[in-house]
């Protein structure tokens, strides 16, 4: 198959589907997934399509959202990384909430084995992940359905939220850059969103590396709101979700790394010390000092060992009233013997 009808495939596919995984794509056109990479990069420096991490999209930049069958197939092995490391974050006992999403659903899925814990979600597809745990109870927001992703929004969904307290809230988006935060392209999950937000009392955000720098239409949290991203580890040459990893870090947002180096690697903005891959002056999860972050640590130092100082030990058995030292009393009798 000649180059032009590869391509011509290929955005046929994409126009179908709206979100098309490139070893789809490479199956559909026979031929390697490096192959079908440098056709899609062709396509969409003729804005006919958008690159994502994992695949291809229909163009519509700030406005377009994929549907819930087109985001499933992308970065499926990210959103698994990043919902193992999520979980790790959640406490037998707690209250939270978890917004709409597929990695969000990914979350969902290992959460059921947490006992006692309390999910308030405006999602289906989280519901039915924890709908036959035993342990776990399920909390669903009224509102209207949206058949795309699954998600109860608007005002009935926002109005049972009123009031609500719990302790951290799991959201995921389309885009999340230092300068807006999270962000969404459609109005009314950007406002459920918001108000599941205000119910918590920490925000972690769930984004894999392709949504670093990106930015949509409707704004859902600031950067100052969010508490924490769980993210996965970018590839060396992806110079822009480095780039937004530090500002997200400078800007106090405790970065963990879901996958890199076996586990999840913290950061938080501050300067020196090891920080994630990727963020190059990163401090430790804690954070640094004279960071310019609004969570920071202060580090206190452990107590050493305690040294002997000669003759503290004699000193301390010679601390009370003379009559009650040891041998004191004996001596003070045969004195006023020897007197008598």
């Amino acid at each position: 198959m000649f180059a032009a009808e590869r391509r011509q495939l290929i955005l046929e596919m994409v126009r179908a589907n709206g979100a098309v995984s490139l070893r789809e794509l490479a199956r559909v056109v026979q031929t390697s997934e490096v192959t079908v990479r440098r056709d899609v990069r062709a396509l969409e420096a003729e804005g006919l399509l958008d690159r994502r991490h994992g695949g291809a999209v229909l163009p519509g930049g700030f406005t377009r959202e994929s549907g819930f069958p087109q985001k499933s197939h992308l970065a499926t092995a990210e959103k698994t990384a990043i919902a193992d490391c999520a979980a790790g974050l959640v406490e037998e006992g707690e209250a939270i909430v978890v917004g709409a999403g597929t990695t969000t659903q990914e979350l969902a899925r290992r959460l059921a084995r947490v006992p006692g814990l309390t999910v308030v979600t405006n999602s289906l597809l989280v519901a039915q992940a924890l709908a036959h745990a035993n342990r776990v109870e399920v909390v669903m927001t009224g509102g209207t359905l949206r058949g795309s992703n699954y998600a109860l929004v608007g005002s009935g969904a926002e109005q049972s939220l009123q009031g609500l307290r719990v302790s951290k809230a799991f959201l995921s988006g389309a885009g999340l850059t230092a300068e807006r935060g999270l962000s969404t392209s459609n109005m009314l999950s950007a406002s459920v969103d918001r108000a599941l937000v205000q119910a918590a009392a920490e925000v972690v955000v769930l984004a894999d590396h392709s949504k670093l720098g990106t930015d949509t239409m409707f704004q859902t949290v600031p950067t100052d709101v969010i508490t924490r991203l769980v993210t996965d580890e970018a590839p060396a040459h992806d110079d822009r979700a480095a780039a937004e990893l530090q500002a997200l870090a400078d800007q106090g947002v405790e970065i963990a790394v879901a996958g890199a180096s076996g586990g999840a690697t913290n950061a938080q903005g501050g300067s020196g010390g090891p920080g994630a891959p990727g963020v190059p002056g990163a401090s430790g999860a804690s954070g640094g000092e004279g960071g310019p972050g609004r969570r920071q640590r202060r580090d206190v130092p452990l107590p050493g060992p305690r040294r002997q100082v000669p003759g503290a030990a004699a000193g301390l058995r010679s601390a009370g009233p003379l009559g009650e030292q040891p041998g004191g009393t004996e001596r003070a009798r045969v004195a006023d013997m020897r007197r008598r």
